[in-house]
């Protein structure tokens, strides 16, 4: 039993450092990729003739909190009236159909060219809806924005000219915060998906590595998307699908990490669980329906396969870590009662690097956004440190999410709450879409953060502190989750 713990520990670490190996590499690209000057073809906008038709899509479902905020920034978008139709996609069961409608009514008073499309049925969900309003969509361009994005005015000449090269099939921007400083809970979540938008999407894009549209906040050339297949539903990140199957048919992406496009993060943890559940099983689902066809592409790098099977098995990452964590103990105590494996920790101790280097990695994004300096770089080390320890509080929410999508277990699109929500005066307790259930994962944080308080304890019992950081994060972590989760039922 003690080898087999020992094994199966050995090979999860193994695994943890590969994948931060990975993620070295992108940074390498990224710093190198600041460097090179962007000389990519671009429309000339000065010339009528360059300016092309553009279809903005928005697809939505009971956004009764944040609709009017959306229509009446998109109204706002440059760009001539006469080249550009927006589509409410609205799939909306509640009262908030009504007041859209009502809305979209006065803003076609104003000569907008604005269509509320309506279906009968949410087949296929956000894919769906994206399918159906592109079967009339004028657009040679389809820009999409989810219910809780805020692109500024400019933003379509900022994307859409990049378009002139005919190999381009997606214009993706990096996601911005509106309400970022809200809690420790938002803090935490843009802390995540800045590195994914600054050093990933972008370490990517430069070697010509496969990236994603993140579902907002990008724009497809329609051709592109007829061309590989059109939006499919079986899975829950059509946005991921679609970009690998357009990748694969040869088109380019580009990743746009100067355009800033503002949105808003959850602020209830129930919203951050259904977000992050639809993630991290959509990863898993593509993973399983896309990388083996990849993997036999001869066409394809071998660098290009190495970085995707991370890139799609990224959510994967969290059974892993899971798995350390649980395993961590019985180790723990395995190293002081057999002196025999004593060099065996000394081996595995290297493993600590992984940390080191996403720590290095971390902090080139955090400085790329917050700037340098000894007291931003304390305020990093604090939310490096308190970032890892809450994702490990996902690991058990996030990784049933993973082996639902890796054993093809189907699921519906559970969308994720907004909440119109950028200061601590804005109150969030009335909203009526909230998910007030606690889940059966909700006990099992509950026992892992009893179980870590023990690791704790064992640390003083057996006089042995090495892992004694590691167990704090943890007991942390599944604190963090299990009381954020029963006190945001009340």
């Amino acid at each position: 039993m003690d080898i087999a713990i020992i094994i199966t520990y050995t090979l999860a670490l193994l695994i943890i450092f590969l994948y931060s190996l990975a993620q070295l590499n992108l940074l390498v690209n990224y710093l190198k990729a600041k460097k090179q000057p962007d000389n990519s073809p671009k429309f000339d906008f000065s010339k009528e003739e360059e300016i092309p038709f553009v279809t903005v899509q928005l697809p939505v479902f009971n956004e009764l909190y944040v609709m009017e905020r959306l229509l009446d920034n998109i109204a706002e978008l440059e760009y001539p009236r006469e080249k550009l139709e927006i589509q409410v996609l609205d799939d909306s069961t509640d009262e908030s159909v009504e007041s859209t409608a009502v809305h979209i009514e006065k803003l076609r008073a104003t000569g907008l060219d604005i269509q509320h499309i309506r279906r009968k049925d949410r087949k296929g969900f956000k894919a769906g809806a994206l399918k159906e309003g592109l079967k009339i969509a004028k657009g040679t361009y389809i820009a999409i924005f989810d219910a809780d994005f805020l692109p500024g005015k400019k933003w379509l000449k900022q994307t859409i000219p990049y378009f002139k090269d005919e190999n381009i099939g997606v214009v993706q921007t990096r996601w911005g915060h509106i309400n970022r400083d809200y809690s420790m809970l938002t803090k935490i979540q843009a802390f995540a998906l800045d590195f994914h938008f600054t050093m990933e999407q972008v370490g990517r894009n430069y070697k010509d590595h496969f990236i994603n549209f993140n579902g907002t906040a990008g724009v497809w050339r329609k051709k592109c998307i007829e061309d590989a297949g059109n939006w499919q539903g079986d899975t829950l990140t059509e946005d991921l699908d679609l970009s690998y199957r357009a990748q694969l048919k040869k088109w380019k992406f580009k990743y746009l990490e100067e355009v800033e496009t503002p949105a808003e993060l959850p602020v209830v943890i129930s919203a951050a669980r259904s977000q992050q559940f639809r993630w991290n099983k959509g990863a898993a689902e593509n993973f399983q329906k896309l990388y083996w066809k990849l993997l036999k592409d001869k066409s394809v790098p071998f660098k290009t396969k190495f970085h995707s099977f991370f890139h799609l098995l990224n959510s994967s990452m969290f059974l892993l870590v899971l798995l350390v964590a649980v395993l961590s103990v019985p180790v723990m105590y395995i190293k002081n009662s057999n002196p025999m494996f004593s060099w065996y920790f000394n081996v595995i101790a290297f493993f600590a690097l992984s940390t080191v280097i996403f720590f290095f990695c971390y902090w080139h994004t955090f400085k790329k956004i917050h700037g340098g300096g000894f007291w931003n770089f304390l305020e990093y080390v604090k939310i490096f440190f308190t970032f890892f320890s809450i994702a490990m509080g996902f690991s058990v929410h996030n990784s049933m999410a993973v082996l639902e999508g890796h054993l093809g277990k189907k699921s519906e699109f559970v969308r994720t709450p907004k909440f119109n929500v950028k200061s601590l005066k804005d109150n969030w307790k009335g909203n009526k879409y909230i998910n007030k259930n606690i889940s059966g994962n909700t006990v099992l944080e509950a026992l892992l953060m009893g179980y870590f308080g023990y690791a704790l304890y064992s640390a003083f019992k057996l006089q042995d502190f090495g892992l004694f950081l590691f167990h704090i994060m943890l007991f942390f972590g599944f604190a963090f989750v299990f009381f954020k989760s029963v006190t945001s039922k009340m």
